[in-house]
Parts: structure tokens; C-alpha cells; sequence
């Protein structure tokens, strides 16, 4: 069988939006000047099938505002790809919703970022929560199967164990879970992001409403800026079973994945921020030209050697891990301090720090430019960790800010793994 470097992509097909994300990294809602034409998008799938591709999720903006939309999704099965798609479920009718099965789009991933205050104040309109799930109802009575995906950040976090059972009880399957980082309009609400020393308090709230999930029949799917290598990392990233393999590998940006962009931009990762890793525009040279000779999307191709770690800095560089991570998420390190390998956002890290009574804050130290998939730059602030808080900062994340539902009032139950070894 012949090996192929990328299997999974995520595409983009159109920056137009009909809400507005306050953690939005894309700052979606017009769509560009310059997004590819119908034809065009027809021969990108052509071009992935070629190059190996086997599933691809469209995403936005909102994907269905692009008028020929289900014609791409159409196209992308009859190339024998899979098609998925992740939708804020602002607008899709039952109609819709039937004629998205027709289209053969097999799964769908609505997002829900908290309760419904807190929903439709992050996704910047009221009524978006009712009618996301609405949408929901609407996919199960055309018969497609959805998750959900939430991002957690000061606001939601709280919330985290009643999202959970909203989305559960609408029917959902799966939920990918991922942390805000303060890419696009996210950095410009840096307010609102989680302080590394916070993830003390995080983690075992994700491993409590992981382990009831997994009871109740809902798998959650880490992002990957969720772990790395503390007391709940495989069961974790073992989507809720103790897999002896189940813990973070490194960055796969260009190794399974592609991120496209609705102008034909390449990336290795849909998150990625397009000026630093934009390998080529599929208007300019071939996919298979981008993918295989660009160095934008062969940075991750060193794993395992001298150059797999030479990029890392700070804690990183010394963690006894990092061979086998390589700094974690990419994206996360790059858009707190615009380089990657160095990553604030790590429970391992975390939990070394206070062992040794240090914690971390980020603060914005250079503001983004204002352009799609954009970053600041963050300082990184390194304490005692018993000094005291800073003051006027009504968001410090605690364990007693979150909002457990009474019926799981006898469920406390603390981390059972130990710290993963490899």
C-alpha cells in the first residue's frame, strides 16, 4: 500500500458568516474577495482525491452560506471522499437538512460554546443556542448522525458539565472538546481566555464529565490543544477507554491533515495563521506540488531527530517529554507568542509548575493586525503560586465557580491514573 502523507481535510469554502464569534480565529462573516469559483472547487476535490484524501470537513464562515455548497459536498462524495461538515446551526431548516443527506453529507458537528446566556453572548446573537438545537432535531429527523464541539474558555468552563448534558440530551454522539486560544477575534478578547495555572482546576472537571459520557454513551473527542501527559491522558485522548496508546504524539499539521482556505490558500492545519504557514494557493501550483515540496507544510516531517525538536523554547525545550511531543499544538504556541514550541496551554507543565510553587499568566504585550486566522503576541508571567490574584479579573477560573447539576451532587470523583510515562 502506498503511504500518503495527508488524509483529513478541513475546508474552508467560504469566510461569510451569519453570526458574530467573539472567539472567532477566522473573524468570519464576509466572505473573501477572492474565494474560489465553483469550477475551481471542483477540481480542488479532484486534487484531493488525487493525493489521498479520504474525508473532508466543509466548515465557514457558514458553509451554507456559499449558494453552491451542497454541489461541493456532492462532488466530494462522488470523488469517494467522505464528507462531514461543522456548522454554528444558525439557519438550517428541516428542508435543509434533508436536502444535506441527499448531498450525502454523512456526519455534522454543531457548535455550542455554553449555556444559553453565555452561548449567545460568545456567538455574538440571541437566539443562536434555540436554534442550534433546533438544528439538531432537524438533522436527527433527516436521519444524519451530529456531534457537537464546544470551546472552553472562561465563559463556557463553568458551564461545562450543563453543556454536557444539553448536547446529550439532544442526541448528540460525539463532542470535541478544544481550549480558546487567542487567535482572531479571540485575541482581541484575551479577557475571556483560561491562564495556564487554571488548567489545575480544568482538567478534572473534563475527566469527571468524560468518565459520565463514556457511562452514557457520548464519546468525547480531545481537540489538539487538550492534555498533554497528565493524570487523565489516556482516557482522555483514548475518546473515554485507558488505551496504553492513547496520549498526544506531536503536532500532525501536513502529516494527516490539510487546511484550505476559501481563496485556495494551503495549510498544513485549519488553524494554523495563514502568513506563517501558508505553503502555496492551489491557483498557483497543484495540491501535490504544495504538499510535498512546500516547507510550510513539511515543518512536523523532523519527528524523531535532532530537527523534530530544534524549534523548542522555554519549559519545552527542558520537558522530559518533548521528543515525543515537539511543543504540543502548534497553533496554541504560535499565537501566544508568535513562534511556535513553546506551549502555555500543557496540564503536565501545569502540574510541574506547582510541585515546584510556581504558576503561569499570559498578558497581551502586541495586539493583532485585524486579518483572518491573525495573532498578538502574549508575555508570559511566571509567580509564586500562592501570591495573591490579580486583582479586578471577575473571570479567574476556580473549581467553586463550576456549576455541577444536583443529580451528579455524589459523583465526585477524582483523577485515577497516574502521570503518563512513555
Amino acid at each position: 500500500m502506498t503511504y500518503r502523507r495527508t488524509s483529513y481535510a478541513v475546508w474552508e469554502i467560504t469566510l461569510k458568516c451569519n453570526l458574530a464569534c467573539n472567539h472567532c480565529g477566522s473573524r468570519a462573516g464576509h466572505a473573501r474577495t477572492t474565494e474560489l469559483t465553483t469550477e475551481e472547487a471542483f477540481d480542488l476535490v479532484r486534487q484531493m482525491a488525487e493525493v489521498g484524501i479520504k474525508e473532508v470537513t466543509l466548515i465557514g464562515g457558514e458553509a451554507f452560506m456559499r449558494p453552491d455548497w451542497l454541489q461541493i459536498a456532492e462532488a466530494i462524495n462522488q470523488a469517494g471522499m467522505l464528507c462531514s461538515m461543522t456548522t454554528g446551526g444558525y439557519g438550517i431548516s428541516l428542508e435543509t437538512a434533508r436536502r444535506m443527506k441527499e448531498a450525502g453529507i454523512a456526519t455534522v458537528s454543531v457548535s455550542i460554546d455554553g449555556k444559553e446566556e453565555t452561548h449567545d453572548r460568545l456567538r455574538g446573537r440571541q437566539g443562536s443556542w434555540k436554534y442550534a438545537f433546533k438544528t439538531m432535531s432537524h438533522l436527527k429527523e433527516a436521519g444524519i448522525k451530529f456531534g457537537c464541539n464546544t470551546q472552553i474558555n472562561r465563559l463556557s468552563a463553568p458551564e461545562f458539565p450543563c453543556i454536557y448534558e444539553h448536547i446529550r440530551d439532544a442526541g448528540a454522539i460525539a463532542w470535541q472538546i478544544q481550549l480558546t486560544v487567542p487567535m482572531g477575534n479571540a485575541a482581541d478578547n484575551a479577557h475571556i481566555l483560561l491562564q495556564p495555572c487554571e488548567l489545575l482546576d480544568i482538567y478534572p472537571m473534563l475527566a469527571r464529565v468524560a468518565r459520565r459520557a463514556k457511562r452514557e454513551g457520548v464519546q468525547i473527542q480531545p481537540g489538539n490543544n487538550i492534555g498533554y501527559y497528565g493524570p487523565d491522558e489516556r482516557f482522555l485522548r483514548g475518546r473515554g477507554d485507558e488505551n496504553e496508546w492513547a496520549f498526544w504524539q506531536g503536532c500532525s499539521a501536513g502529516l494527516s491533515t490539510l487546511g484550505i482556505e476559501a481563496d485556495g490558500a494551503i495549510k498544513g492545519c485549519p488553524s494554523l495563521p495563514t502568513s506563517a504557514y501558508t505553503g502555496g494557493n492551489i491557483r498557483d501550483h497543484s495540491l501535490r506540488k504544495i504538499v510535498e515540496e512546500t516547507d510550510e507544510l513539511r515543518f512536523n516531517l523532523g519527528a524523531g531527530t535532532p530537527q523534530g525538536t530544534a524549534h523548542l523554547w522555554g519549559f519545552c525545550k527542558t520537558c522530559e517529554f518533548a521528543e515525543l511531543c515537539r511543543g504540543g499544538c502548534t497553533w496554541t504556541a504560535h499565537v501566544f507568542f508568535n513562534r511556535r514550541g513553546n506551549n502555555p496551554y500543557c496540564h503536565h507543565r501545569a502540574i510541574v509548575q506547582a510541585e515546584e510553587g510556581i504558576r503561569e499568566r499570559v498578558s497581551p504585550k502586541v495586539s493583532a493586525p485585524g486579518l483572518p486566522f491573525d495573532n498578538g503576541e502574549f508575555q508570559l508571567i511566571e509567580e509564586a503560586l500562592d501570591a495573591p490574584w490579580v486583582e479586578n479579573d471577575p473571570l479567574h477560573f476556580t473549581s467553586d465557580r463550576i456549576q455541577w447539576p444536583a443529580t451528579w451532587a455524589d459523583e465526585q470523583e477524582p483523577s485515577e491514573s497516574p502521570l503518563v510515562k512513555v
